[in-house]
């Protein structure tokens, strides 16, 4: 499985506090069948000051220390990118992360509050793919406002905007609200991709083998290596084994 929106930087968000748990967050999910992760820090401006510059040396950081240690995990570097106005000035300083691309456009993580769709967020996304960058959606069903109304996704689906649903909402352990959301998304197949969104090896680790199972047996075993291994290797550009 391959897992593309985790916190197991050390020290620069609300994920790994030092580099003994960022180690200890990559063993576990090796342990679990997870071969590569892209570690996606905050980058919300006014609470986490994180750019592609200045994630990079914490990266390398990790990076070192999993060779190290010899974990048989691939690692690359990305970002959750807070929907606001400074993603403009990011843009243009060169500074957003991407997860990779799909179909010659640049994939970025994007994240919507938790409470709300703030009026304009369509537009932010459409002058993102403007510029060649393919915006998903982090975690849509435990925004508020989706989970009241799936259909407020609409203007972000039909833009081509991509989904990414969190493994423990759809295994059940982030509450109804966000399991009977992400099942209902699931239900349409508007979800592009599934992540563990870890942050910690206790209340949020790095497992995608439970929602993985919840998956195939619910939607079938095709659509469960889609959305954990085939599409986010896409993205990412890696090469699966035939």
């Amino acid at each position: 499985m391959i897992d593309l929106h985790c916190h197991i930087l050390a020290g620069i968000d609300d994920g790994a506090r030092d580099l003994d748990e960022a180690v200890a967050l990559c063993q576990m999910a090796v342990a679990d069948g997870i071969r590569h992760m892209t570690a996606t820090p905050h980058i919300h401006p006014g609470r986490w000051e994180n750019r592609r510059s200045s994630i990079e040396p914490v990266f390398q950081q990790l990076r070192q220390r999993l060779a190290q240690e010899q974990l048989p995990l691939s690692l690359a570097m990305a970002g959750e990118v807070r929907l606001s106005a400074e993603v403009l000035a990011l843009f243009a300083e060169g500074e957003l992360p991407f997860l990779g691309q799909l179909d010659g456009r640049q994939v970025m993580l994007l994240e919507l509050p938790h409470g709300s769709i703030p009026p304009g967020s369509d537009k932010l996304a459409k002058w993102l793919i403007e510029r060649n960058i393919l915006p998903i959606i982090a975690h849509p069903e435990r925004n508020k406002a989706v989970v009241a109304d799936i259909d407020k996704l609409l203007p972000f689906l039909e833009m081509g905007c991509l989904t990414q649903l969190t493994a423990m909402s759809v295994s059940g352990r982030f509450g109804e609200g966000a399991e009977h959301t992400a099942h209902a998304i699931l239900a349409q197949d508007w979800a592009t991709i599934v992540a563990s969104d870890a942050h910690n090896t206790g209340s949020r680790p790095p497992i995608l083998s439970e929602a993985y199972n919840v998956v195939a047996e619910r939607y079938g075993p095709e659509r469960a290596e889609r959305l954990f291994v085939r599409n986010p290797a896409a993205i990412a550009g890696i090469e699966l084994d035939a």
